[in-house]
This record gives C-alpha cells, sequence and structure tokens, in this order.
C-alpha cells in the first residue's frame, strides 16, 4: 500500500515537473521582444479537416501555430465529420474499444454509427472561438447497412439530405464572419489561405469536391481571392487491423484526387442553400481543384517509420502555410540575396514540379528542427539548484556534544534543573518520625537487622507512607516533566534560534552513530544504571545491618528513648538512600522517556529527509528522462554543462545577495517546515524560485549554436585535441538537417520522371550558422535554397519540399493496387456512381 502510495506520489510530481519543463520551453518560443521572434501571416488563414480520422490533427495544429505565429490567435479551424467528438473520445478510452479502432476500423464502421450519434436536424457543430467542429447528419446511413457502399453511401447520402446541406452552410457562413471579427490581426484582408486536410483512407473525403467548393464560394463573397491547398496524410504504419479495406479506400481516393486535379476537371452542384430552402449551383470551371497537393505519410522515403506517427505531420503542414502566406518585414524581406538564397515563390514552385507530360505535380515535404532543448534544460537547472539548497540543509554545523546535547535540553545542567523540582528540597524523612509504632521493646530489637526492626516497629506503615506521600507525588511529576517538556518542543524552540540546524541533523544526531546526541543520552542512561546500582546495593547493605551494631545513643534503663534514637537511626540508614535511590529513578525514567522520543523525533526527521531525497531522485530521474527523448547529439552534457551554469548563477546572487537568500521567506524560506508540508507544495516552491532567479539569467539566453558548442566542450579538458570547433558544430547541425528532414513519402525513383526541390531554413538571419547554411554546397547545389528570417536564437528548422512525382509513383499507391483489384473483385463499390466512369484508368 505504501508503495503504490509514493508510486502515486512521483507521478503526480512527474506531471507538475513536465507541466513546469512544457510552460518554460513555450515561454522561450514566445520571447518575441527577447531574441526569439516569431513570425506572422499576411493574409488569413483557415484549416479545413475533412473526415473524423483527422480530428487529432485539429489540436496539433492550432497550438503550433499558436505557439509560432504572432497572430495565431486569429486563425480559424472547421473539422467536417460524422461522429460527435465527445463520443469518440470516451469510445476511444474505453479499455474494450481500441485506439486503433477509431483510426482504422472507424473508417470501416464509424460511419455507420453516425445515425444514433447526431439528432440534430442540421447537423449539430460546436464552436470555441477558433475552432469549429461540424457534425453532418448523414442520416441514411444504418448500422446494419453492408459497409461494401459505405463511401457510396456517403456521397449519396449527403446530396439526398437538405438540412445536411443547410446546416453545414450555417457553420461556413458563421465561420467567415467569424474570421472577419479577426480581420484587426492581418496586414491585407484580399485573399485566404484555405489549408484542407484529409486522411486518405477516411470516407467523408468522398465529398471534397462539394465540402471545398461550398467553403470557396462563401468565402469569396468576402474575399478577393481564395487560394486553397490540399494536404493528403497516408498511414502506413497503423493499418493492421483493417489494412485491406484502408489501402483500398486510400487508393480509391487517390484516383479521385488525380480526378480533381486535372487541368480539365469541371464541378457544378446546388450547394449554396439559403434560409428559404432555394438552391443556388455552384461552378468550378476547367481546373485543377487545389493549388497545390502534398501527400505526407507516416513513412519517409527511406522506407523508415516516422516517430510520432501521420499526426506529426501537422509541423510540416504549419510550416508551408506559413511559406507561402509570410507577413514580410520592411526592412528585411526575408531573402539572402549576397548568399543566392530566395524567397518563396508558389507560381514558381507549381511549375516547376508540372512534369513534362504537362500533368499535374504532386508534393510532399520533410522537416527538422534543432533547438535548444528548453525543456531538459528547464529540469536540469531545478534540479542542480534543489541538489545545491538539500547540501546547503546537510551541511553540519561545527559544534560540540555538549552544544547539541544543549539543543535538545539534554546537557547535565538542563536534566539537572528538572530533576531537582521532582523532589522537593524539604527533609523528606523527618516527617516519618511521627509514624505510629508497635509496642516493641529495644531488647527485643537488638538482635534483629534494621530491615526487619522496621517491619517489627512500623509493619508496613512507613514503606505505605514514603510510597504515598514521597512516590507517587514524584511520578506525578515525571509524568508530568515528560509529556511538559517533550524533546520534539524544546528541538523546535532551539530550531527558531538555529535556523541551520534542520531535520538532517535532527536525523543524524537521533541516530546511534558515534557522536551523536542519542550515543551521548544512552551513556547518560549507563552511568545512572550505574549509580541506581550502586546506591540500591548500599541500600541493601544498610537494611542487613543489625540493630545493636548502629551507632546512636542509648540510654540506661529508658527503653523508649532507646527506641525512638533507633527510629532516627533508621530513617537515617534507610529511608535517605530510600530518597536518593528514588531521584535516582525518576532521573532514569525521565532519561529513558527521552530516549524514547529521541527514537521517535529519530524516525519523523527521517521521514523528512527521505521525502527530500525523494524528491532529488524524482527530479533527477524526471531530467534524465528528457534529456533522453532528446536528440542523442542535441541534447549531450546538459546536466554537466548546467550542473556548472547554476553553480556559477548560484554564487553570482549569493554574492550580490549573502549566502542566505534562497531561505528568505519571498524565496524558499523554511524548507524544513516545507518539507513536513509534503513533496508537492515544496516543488511547487522550489518551481516558483528556479525559475525567478535562474531561468531568466542571461547564460541561459546564449543563441543556440554557441549554447549547443559550450556544453558539447563542457567535459574537454584544457589542451585537448578532441575539442569541437564551430566549424566541425556547423557541419554537424547541417548534416543532422538534412538526414532528419526527408521527405515524408514513399516514391519509386525509377517512375519518377521529374524531381524538383526546394529547401528553407527558418531561424535568425543574423546567425553564423545561418551564414554557413546559405554558403555550404554553393557550387555543388540543384535545389533552391531560402530563409525564412524569425530571429530564431533558440533554434533552427529545415522544411524539405519536393515535388513532380505522379500519384502512380507513390509505394502506398502500387502496394493499394491489390487490395484495391480485390475489394473490386469481391463487390465492393468504392466510387460514387457518378463518379468511377469518370476516372482515368490505373496506370
Amino acid at each position: 500500500m505504501a508503495a503504490g502510495m509514493e508510486f502515486s506520489s512521483n507521478n503526480a510530481l512527474k506531471r507538475n515537473l513536465e507541466k513546469y519543463a512544457a510552460q518554460y520551453a513555450t515561454e522561450q518560443e514566445r520571447q518575441g521582444s527577447l531574441g526569439d521572434g516569431r513570425s506572422s501571416i499576411h493574409y488569413p488563414a483557415l484549416f479545413l479537416f475533412v473526415g473524423d480520422q483527422v480530428a487529432p490533427a485539429v489540436s496539433a495544429v492550432q497550438e503550433i501555430n499558436r505557439l509560432k505565429w504572432d497572430n495565431g490567435e486569429g486563425v480559424v479551424y472547421v473539422q467536417i465529420g460524422t461522429e460527435n467528438q465527445e463520443h469518440a473520445q470516451h469510445r476511444d478510452h474505453d479499455p474494450a474499444q481500441t485506439k486503433h479502432d477509431h483510426y482504422s476500423a472507424g473508417a470501416h464502421s464509424g460511419y455507420a454509427r453516425v445515425n444514433g450519434l447526431s439528432d440534430a436536424r442540421n447537423g449539430s457543430t460546436s464552436d470555441d472561438g477558433q475552432v469549429t467542429r461540424h457534425v453532418l447528419p448523414l442520416s441514411t446511413i444504418q448500422t446494419d447497412r453492408p459497409s461494401k457502399t459505405l463511401r457510396k453511401d456517403v456521397h449519396r447520402s449527403f446530396h439526398d439530405s437538405d438540412q445536411a446541406l443547410f446546416g453545414l452552410n450555417r457553420t461556413l457562413r458563421r465561420v467567415s464572419n467569424r474570421i472577419a471579427e479577426y480581420g484587426r490581426l492581418y496586414s491585407s484582408f484580399d485573399r485566404i489561405y484555405v489549408t484542407v486536410v484529409t486522411r486518405a483512407d477516411d470516407p467523408l473525403n468522398v465529398l471534397l469536391p462539394e465540402l471545398t467548393k461550398l467553403t470557396e464560394t462563401i468565402l469569396a463573397q468576402s474575399f478577393k481571392s481564395v487560394q486553397t491547398d490540399l494536404h493528403v496524410l497516408v498511414s502506413e504504419m497503423e493499418q493492421v487491423d483493417s489494412f485491406g479495406y484502408a489501402s483500398a479506400a486510400g487508393l480509391a481516393f487517390l484516383r479521385e484526387l488525380d480526378y480533381m486535379q486535372g487541368l480539365d476537371y469541371t464541378f457544378s452542384g446546388n450547394l449554396l442553400v439559403t434560409e428559404d430552402g432555394i438552391s443556388i449551383p455552384v461552378v468550378h470551371p476547367a481546373s485543377p481543384l487545389f493549388d497545390l497537393v502534398y501527400i505526407l505519410s507516416d513513412k519517409n522515403e527511406r522506407g523508415t517509420g516516422v516517430p510520432g506517427g501521420w499526426i506529426e505531420n501537422a509541423e510540416i503542414i504549419c510550416r508551408i502555410c506559413l511559406l507561402k502566406n509570410r507577413k514580410q518585414d520592411g526592412d528585411n524581406s526575408g531573402s539572402v540575396t549576397s548568399t543566392g538564397a530566395n524567397t518563396y515563390n508558389n507560381t514558381s514552385f507549381k511549375n516547376n514540379i508540372r512534369t513534362t507530360s504537362d500533368q499535374h505535380g504532386y508534393a510532399s515535404a520533410g522537416f527538422a528542427e534543432i533547438r535548444r532543448p528548453n525543456k531538459p534544460i528547464a529540469l536540469a537547472v531545478l534540479y542542480h539548484l534543489y541538489r545545491y539548497l538539500l547540501e546547503r540543509m546537510q551541511q553540519e554545523p561545527e559544534w560540540s556534544i555538549k552544544d547539541k546535547l544543549a539543543f535538545f535540553g539534554l546537557d547535565g545542567a538542563s536534566v539537572e534543573r528538572k530533576v531537582e523540582g521532582i523532589l522537593t528540597d524539604e527533609d523528606l524523612v523527618s516527617g516519618m518520625s511521627g509514624i505510629m509504632t508497635h509496642n516493641v521493646s529495644f531488647s527485643d530489637l537488638k538482635p534483629l537487622s534494621l530491615r526487619e526492626a522496621e517491619r517489627a516497629l512500623f509493619g508496613q506503615g512507613a514503606e505505605a507512607y514514603f510510597r504515598d506521600n514521597v512516590v507517587r507525588l514524584a511520578e506525578e511529576r515525571v509524568r508530568q516533566r515528560s509529556t511538559e517538556d517533550s524533546l520534539r518542543r524544546k528541538a523546535e524552540q532551539s530550531r527558531t534560534e538555529h535556523p541551520e540546524v534542520g531535520y538532517f541533523q535532527w536525523a543524524a544526531w537521533s541516530d546511534n552513530g558515534f557522536g551523536s546526541v542519542r550515543e551521548a543520552l544512552l551513556g547518560l542512561i549507563r552511568d545512572k544504571s550505574v549509580q541506581l546500582e550502586s546506591v540500591r546495593a548500599l541500600l541493601e547493605q544498610r537494611q542487613q545491618e543489625r540493630v545493636e551494631d548502629q551507632s546512636f545513643k542509648r540510654a540506661l534503663f529508658r527503653d523508649k528513648q532507646n527506641v525512638r534514637n533507633l527510629i532516627d537511626c533508621l530513617l537515617e540508614r534507610v529511608y535517605v538512600p530510600k530518597v536518593e535511590l528514588l531521584r535516582l529513578e525518576n532521573e532514569l525514567q525521565l532519561l529513558r522517556v527521552y530516549d524514547t522520543e529521541m527514537e521517535q523525533l529519530h524516525t519523523f526527521s527521517r521521514s523528512v529527509t527521505d521525502t527530500l531525497a525523494t524528491l532529488e531522485r524524482v527530479l533527477r530521474e524526471t531530467a534524465v528522462e528528457s534529456i533522453a527523448a532528446a536528440d542523442e547529439y542535441i541534447g549531450q552534457n546538459v546536466m554537466e554543462y548546467y550542473g556548472k551554469v547554476t553553480e556559477v548563477l548560484i554564487a553570482d546572487l549569493e554574492a550580490k545577495r549573502g549566502r542566505d537568500v534562497w531561505f528568505e521567506d519571498r524565496y524558499m524560506g523554511d524548507m524544513n517546515r516545507l518539507a513536513t508540508e509534503g513533496n508537492e507544495r515544496l516543488l511547487q516552491r522550489l518551481m516558483e524560485v528556479c525559475h525567478v532567479m535562474l531561468l531568466t539569467a542571461e547564460p541561459l539566453r546564449v543563441p543556440f549554436e554557441e549554447e549547443l558548442l559550450l556544453r558539447a566542450n563542457v567535459t574537454i579538458t584544457y589542451g585537448d585535441k578532441n575539442v569541437l570547433t564551430r566549424d566541425d558544430l556547423f557541419r554537424r547541425l547541417y548534416r543532422t538537417l538534412e538526414e532528419q528532414a526527408v521527405v515524408r513519402v514513399r516514391v519509386f525513383d525509377y517512375t519518377q520522371e521529374h524531381r524538383y526541390e526546394e529547401k528553407y531554413f527558418f531561424g535568425d538571419h543574423h546567425s553564423a550558422f545561418m551564414d554557413y547554411a546559405a554558403h555550404a554546397e554553393e557550387t555543388s547545389r540543384i535545389y533552391k535554397l531560402g530563409v525564412v528570417y524569425e530571429e530564431r536564437s533558440s533554434g533552427v528548422e529545415k522544411l524539405n519540399l519536393m515535388g513532380g512525382f505522379h500519384l502512380e509513383d507513390l509505394m502506398v499507391y502500387r502496394n493499394g493496387r491489390v487490395y484495391y483489384d480485390s475489394y473490386t473483385e469481391n463487390g465492393y463499390e468504392l466510387h460514387p456512381s457518378d463518379l468511377a466512369e469518370k476516372l482515368s484508368p490505373m496506370r
């Protein structure tokens, strides 16, 4: 149970750390005025996501644009599907329904569930300002309808439903008005860029011409020009359970896409619907439906999978949109004319990817980024700060054992004061002389021992009197002292006077180790035990002495006087040692109470120090895991380098503000007290202090290439020949970017008759690495190079564009053909009735 609670607590700490690191990384991305400026788009932009399977990409694209575009808050997103997303998410989290069912089998059967998910007459719409989700009420699709006609049924159901078309019209008009509300965020409102995103195997893309033309027509009523691109996401890695149908449906869409992109493609349909139910035709003249079409797979052209899957292509989609629609600064166009690098020209790119047969060429892209590993940096600095503070807390003060005993109130003088009050200073024995005695003659008492004489004289009376009037009073005072003046209370009082002594010292001093307070206390207990045994032996010896051997004054012929003198002698010889014995017993009992409290104090302080040590372990584990998740080269030496950086920053702060600045109330305050409140509270304060005092410091703001060079050489000693030079670093960065920005589509090289490439760097135009990249391969370069200036001191990105291939050149096209043919032969109707005969024969 305890292990489970600790595991849960550690997971909560790690989640908080991940949020903290992500927040820092986000802040670094948004440092526009501090050397990490973001880009802005010139014209308004609309992202249209078609199908349920691309729903996860909406939030991914929105988040990227929000972080990297200054006017990203004005971008509008529309997702058109047939499933309510809340219901879909609930189904995805059902243990009986796997995630794969949603993305793959969902393409096969998800649309068959639509009838039960949307009861709205015109389709349901959810709107959070930027994101609008519209559910098409394709109610004619029944759960028992065979899936062999799924794509065909989706197409027919849409055209048969006046309500579906009217609801979609209303949603798109509302979206158009929403875009107009964001007009102040853009430099020009003459044009709008529409980016359509769909999955190749999503059944709803059978409506792509209708959805695209209706969107363009409604937007054209507000803008002079509407330019539309299509991004087709292909998933080759996820197709496991339903790979056959998904491949066949994907190829069916690619065939339709080839038809839509033909130079002679036309479209006409009554898509505009007024509030009175009047339908107005929408016409597309002979021309390709989309300006450019990008095919993006979850496998790159080398055949290896893209980490993160198809949704990782969201970064490419956003970068292409920025490239085409970027706001140019008046004093910096973003081109590198002196190096031969140029800005992006959409018309030029489109013409260059046109094939020799004058067919429309398709494009793809690859993306890579190298940036300062902000998340690992935040976690590494936090860990090193905490480790330093922990070392400060663990430092032993130069105290003697007497000082340590005095801290807990266990020094000789303190213990003496506590014991003194237990037995009063008055003569406790003299009062016993008035105890009634039995009538015994002195002559009868003479041969007896003092113990026997006491019983003969008093019976049990003397012992009862001593027990009731002395022993019980002392015991009560011992109990009172042990509760009123507890060891922990005394330690807490002493800690206010000595804040440098905390729970680490408590744990060490209360342990059994050599030189500890506990050892001294146990030694004191042993000494008192020896004294106690000595007094007890003395008492036993005296009680065995004979009356006639005692040296008290005897009177002749005065028996009663002799008995009285014997009583005085008895009290002096027996009960005075008994009082001393009682004093030692009470003192020993009090010391043993303190020893028990010392054990409890050790358990308590050890639990606190274990909590502090656990936090250190969690901080280190989280930092190491974050570093491991980064690129092996980019994440090298993070702990070592930022350990030294943190050390320098701490020393600088302490030189200016004093060594105890960390423990001021406005910063960490009393870390020992914080630790008793739990690690979450302590971690929260630690993150706040680290963010304010360290993460904003200048050494953490150096350009990424300089930071990487310093970090790469942090373990190199003076004179080492393995030191990494700036040129070596730039060569590695250049090669890494090129290797990772490989195009994300697999093409048959020997059938691709034309290949055209453009490559763009996004980064600091004035950085030394950008200058190096612009000149690299200058004489042998066979592609166009461009640089997008973003004052990006925290990193650099590379976008590789490749175009000129036909769809039949794609591996996914060729692999899917066998499934397409087989499903068609088995009665599957993968195209709308009026479209199948218009498609070109498969090549």
